[in-house]
């Protein structure tokens, strides 16, 4: 409704990009419906919940 959603996920995908972690090698390092997903999972998660998402998302980008 008053868009913090909306600039959470903006804000989530240009912390990626700017770091380097959407593209590498021409390619992209995340299939664009599992950044959705993430997206979306992100901007619904309780923020009670916060530490968990952060380490989940965390152990997520070490991979990339």
């Amino acid at each position: 409704m008053d868009g913090n959603k909306r600039i959470g996920a903006t804000l989530f995908l240009y912390f990626l990009n700017f770091y380097g972690l959407l593209r590498k090698d021409g390619k992209n390092t995340i299939d664009p419906k599992t950044l959705v997903a993430i997206t979306l999972f992100v901007a619904q998660s309780n923020s009670k919940e916060k530490e968990v998402v952060i380490d989940l998302l965390m152990n997520m980008l070490v991979d990339l």
